[in-house]
């Protein structure tokens, strides 16, 4: 999950954060594998169906089911912010799964749930959070 005020550690935070400041962003092996990213407001719509409808103890995956590869993200990041990354390649990290999704058939067959936010919108959503918010904070110094 990704949106203003994503924890900075997170990947999406990060490298937003790094390719703004022209730092190299560390990526392992060879940036083809592939993440389901999810945008607050999908997981929050999804949630509170969930409350509404739901009945009993249910466990509903909220995600995007689809896959964006960390090369595409590394890329939908820079154009939004309008740089060139710097590319810092690390070998894979040992126990790294090539791919991860969730599986939302219950989610949306109980609940309706419908992921809107596409990666390409959630991406420059987050891009401009970031930079309204540094911004202002730059304006306070």
């Amino acid at each position: 999950m990704y949106g203003p005020r994503q924890r900075p550690e997170m990947a999406i935070h990060k490298f937003t954060r790094l390719i703004d400041a022209g730092e190299p962003i560390p990526l392992f092996g060879d940036g083809s594998s592939e993440r389901d990213y999810t945008y607050i407001d999908d997981c929050i719509e999804g949630v509170l169906a969930a409350l509404d409808k739901a009945h009993g103890c249910r466990v509903f995956n909220l995600g995007e089911s689809r896959t964006t590869s960390l090369v595409q993200l590394v890329e939908l990041i820079a154009a939004a912010l309008g740089k060139k990354p710097e590319i810092a390649w690390w070998p894979p990290q040992p126990g790294d799964v090539p791919r991860t999704y969730a599986d939302i058939s219950r989610s949306s067959r109980e609940l309706g749930y419908r992921p809107r936010v596409t990666i390409e919108e959630g991406v420059k959503r987050f891009v401009s959070w970031y930079l309204d918010t540094n911004n202002r904070a730059a304006e306070e110094r």
